[in-house]
């Protein structure tokens, strides 16, 4: 038998990818264990699941770019031991109820979400050192109200001076407002917080991390002294 003389009509063009026949054979993650994503760190994300064990989670293949933020209600498959070494996996994550972005560009044009399903927003200010700024508070304002999330203002360094004049500009506004020492534990605040996913903002040097620490009754947040020039 004669050698076969091969042409162009003979050749086979792989298909793509996205066009080949998937397996019918999907994973199933019906039995994914609850929980909420409570930090997130080099692609590992720190959860606690619905009876209290905190575990360490990787995000599965098929999630694909989707992020996964602080906040997310997330299904875990997997060690869900909490055991120190364990790793689970995030296989789905819910719909969020709300989330906060930043934008991650000079022109504004790309935000990237930073937290998810929050029902309070904490504005940190402070009666001085660095002064309180109109503006930041309203633009918090107007972000929490469109999210549907509740604001609470809070003014710190309240023995340095009184923040009596500048909450005026928010006495029509039916929300939290309460002020702090740093000689006094913030009780008020605590009880608010109770079984709450609450996001803390502010400027840099307004006592964030300070307040913090009085909150969880530790000093496990590093704070810093504020810069006599700049205030912060």
């Amino acid at each position: 038998m004669g050698k076969r003389r091969f042409d162009e009509s003979d050749a086979r063009i792989r298909p793509p990818r996205s066009t080949r026949p998937r397996s019918k054979d999907r994973p199933d993650y019906s039995s994914a264990v609850r929980a909420t994503v409570i930090a997130v760190e080099r692609g590992r994300y720190q959860c606690v699941l619905e009876s209290g064990t905190e575990i360490s989670a990787m995000k599965a293949r098929e999630l694909g770019k989707n992020s996964i933020v602080v906040g997310d209600k997330v299904g875990v498959v997997g060690d869900v031991s909490g055991t120190e070494g364990s790793l689970a996996r995030v296989v789905n994550v819910m719909e969020r109820k709300n989330s906060l972005s930043r934008t991650i560009d000079d022109a504004g044009a790309f935000e990237k979400t930073i937290a998810a399903n929050i029902d309070q927003m904490v504005i940190v200010a402070s009666v001085t050192n660095p002064e309180p700024r109109i503006g930041f508070v309203d633009r918090c304002l107007a972000v929490a109200f469109d999210q549907g999330i509740s604001p609470i203002l809070v003014m710190t360094k309240a023995d340095l001076g009184s923040s009596e004049e500048f909450l005026k500009n928010y006495s029509a506004l039916d929300i939290h407002v309460l002020t702090v020492r740093r000689d006094r534990d913030p009780n008020d605040l605590r009880a608010l917080l109770l079984e709450k996913t609450s996001v803390f903002i502010g400027h840099s040097g307004v006592g964030k991390s300070t307040l913090v620490n009085h909150l969880l009754g530790n000093e496990s947040r590093r704070t810093g002294n504020v810069n006599i020039v700049t205030g912060r």
